[in-house]
C-alpha cells in the first residue's frame, strides 16, 4: 500500500478499536506503532514508542496537570466553594432564578482554582442542586445550570484544556490561559441572561426566594471571596508579571490553597490522599493519552495525510469559515461520544495544521476548540458532566437530565459565533498583558 492508503487503514483501524472497547490511548499507540513498523521498519518504530513515553512522562511542563487539579481539591477541602456559593446567593436570590445565577457565579468562581469541569460540576452538584430543590426550583433546571456551568471549569483558567492544547500544538500555554479569561467571563454572563429569560418565561421554574437579606449580610459575606481571589491573582498575575511559568504558577496556587485549607483545620489524611489520589489518576491518564497521540501523529506525518489534507482544503473555492464551521460541528457531533481531552487529542494532529493553513489565529482557535469541548460536555450520550450530576439529582432520569441540560449548550454556541466573527475578543488580553500577535 502507498504512505496515503495505510494512514487510512490506520485511522478506520483506530475507530474499530474504539468500538470494540479498547482505550483511546492503546489504540492510537498500536495503530500507531503498526504503521510506522508498516511504512518504515521495527528497528524504527520501538525506539519511537519507546522514547514517546520516556519523553511524556519526564516532561517538566505536564506537571502543570496534577497541579491545576489538586489546587480544585483544596478549594473544596477548605470550604471555599461552599462558602463562595453562599456569597453569590446572598447577592443575586432576588433576582429572576437568583439561585441559579448564583450557581453559575460560583461555577466561574470555581473555575478560578480548578482546571476540570467534571470537578466543578461534582463539587457544584453537592452544594447548590439541594439549596435549588429546598426553594422548590424545577430539578430540570437544577441539573441543567449545573451542568452548564461545570463547562466553565474547562474555559476560564486554569484549565486542563488549553495546557493539552498548548503541548499538542506548541503554543504558549501562558497566552492560552488568559485567552480564555473574557471568553469564559462571557459564557457565564451568557448562562446568565439564559436563566433569567427562562424563568421570566416560566416563573414555576423558580420561585423567588423569600428570605430577605440585609447589607449588612451581604457585606460580610465577601469575605467567602478572598481565598479564591487570592488564589486566583497569585496563579495568573504570576504568569502575567513573568514572576512564574504555568507550572510553576500551579504549584504556588496549589501551596496556597493547601495552606488555607490546613489552617482552617479541613485537612485530614483522608481527603489529603483523595485529593492527591485523584491528581495522579487525571494526570496518568491525560499523558497516556498524550503519548499515545505522539506516537500516531508520528506514523500521520509518514503517510503525508495531514500535508496532502491541507492542500487539498486550501485548493477549494470555498470560504474559510465555512471549512471552519465544519470542522467545529465534526467537534459538536465527536462530543457526543468521546471526551474532551481524547477528542483533541484525535483531532489535532490532522486539523491544526489545517487552522494555521487557512490563516485563523492558533491561540484564537485554541479557545474555540477548548469552547467545543465545552459543548461536548452535556450532550448524550457521552456528556461526563450528566454523569457526574446525576450521583446527587437521583429524582430524576437521565432522559430529563439531559432535557433540562441541553438549553445549556446554545449560549456555548453563541459564544463560538462571537470568537469566530471576532476573534480579538479572545485575544484582547494576551496581547494586553503578555504583548505579541
Amino acid at each position: 500500500m502507498d504512505p496515503i492508503t495505510t494512514g487510512i487503514v490506520g485511522s478506520v483501524g483506530v475507530l474499530v478499536l474504539l468500538l470494540l472497547g479498547m482505550p483511546i490511548a492503546l489504540s492510537l499507540m498500536l495503530i500507531g506503532f503498526l504503521g510506522i513498523w508498516y511504512l518504515t521498519s521495527a528497528a524504527a518504530a520501538l525506539p519511537v514508542a519507546a522514547r514517546t513515553l520516556y519523553e511524556v512522562s519526564a516532561n517538566y511542563s505536564y506537571t502543570v496537570i496534577p497541579l491545576f487539579i489538586v489546587m480544585g481539591s483544596f478549594a473544596s477541602i477548605s470550604g471555599s466553594i461552599e462558602g463562595l456559593y453562599n456569597m453569590f446567593d446572598k447577592w443575586l436570590r432576588r433576582l429572576p432564578g437568583g439561585l441559579a445565577v448564583a450557581t453559575i457565579a460560583a461555577c466561574a468562581g470555581f473555575a478560578a482554582v480548578s482546571g476540570s469541569s467534571v470537578a466543578a460540576a461534582a463539587a457544584m452538584s453537592n452544594i447548590a442542586y439541594p439549596e435549588m430543590r429546598k426553594f422548590d426550583y424545577s430539578p430540570k433546571l437544577a441539573a441543567g445550570t449545573i451542568a452548564g456551568g461545570g463547562t466553565l471549569g474547562f474555559l476560564i483558567p486554569p484549565s486542563i484544556g488549553f495546557v493539552v492544547f498548548g503541548m499538542l500544538t506548541e503554543q504558549s500555554v501562558g497566552k492560552l490561559l488568559i485567552a480564555g479569561i473574557l471568553p469564559g467571563l462571557i459564557l457565564a454572563l451568557t448562562f446568565i441572561v439564559l436563566i433569567i429569560l427562562m424563568v421570566k418565561r416560566k416563573p414555576g421554574l423558580a420561585p423567588i426566594n423569600p428570605d430577605p437579606v440585609s447589607w449588612r449580610e451581604k457585606l460580610l459575606s465577601l469575605k467567602n471571596v478572598w481565598e479564591i481571589l487570592l488564589a486566583f491573582l497569585v496563579v495568573m498575575g504570576g504568569i502575567y508579571l513573568g514572576w512564574f511559568t504555568p507550572s510553576e504558577a500551579g504549584a504556588a496556587g496549589a501551596t496556597l490553597l493547601f495552606l488555607i485549607a490546613l489552617f482552617k483545620r479541613k485537612l485530614t489524611f483522608k481527603n489529603l490522599f483523595a485529593a492527591l489520589q485523584e491528581s495522579v489518576r487525571v494526570s496518568a491518564m491525560v499523558l497516556f493519552l498524550i503519548a499515545g497521540a505522539t506516537v500516531f501523529t508520528y506514523f500521520l506525518g509518514l503517510s503525508t495525510i495531514p500535508t496532502q489534507l491541507v492542500e487539498w482544503v486550501a485548493g477549494l473555492a470555498v470560504s474559510r469559515y465555512l471549512i471552519l464551521t465544519a470542522i467545529l460541528l465534526v467537534y459538536l457531533i465527536l462530543g457526543c461520544f468521546i471526551d474532551a481531552v481524547s477528542m483533541m487529542i484525535l483531532t489535532l494532529p490532522v486539523v491544526f495544521p489545517l487552522i494555521l493553513q487557512l490563516g485563523f489565529h492558533p491561540i484564537a482557535f485554541g479557545v474555540l476548540c477548548v469552547l467545543m469541548m465545552d459543548a461536548g460536555l452535556i450532550p448524550p450520550p457521552m456528556g461526563l458532566n450528566l454523569f457526574t450530576i446525576a450521583g446527587t439529582a437521583r429524582e430524576l432520569s437521565m432522559e430529563d437530565i439531559y432535557l433540562g441540560s441541553l438549553p445549556f449548550v446554545i449560549p456555548i454556541l453563541i459564544v463560538v459565533a462571537i470568537i469566530s466573527a471576532y476573534p480579538d475578543v479572545a485575544l484582547f488580553l494576551p496581547k494586553m498583558m503578555l504583548g505579541g500577535n
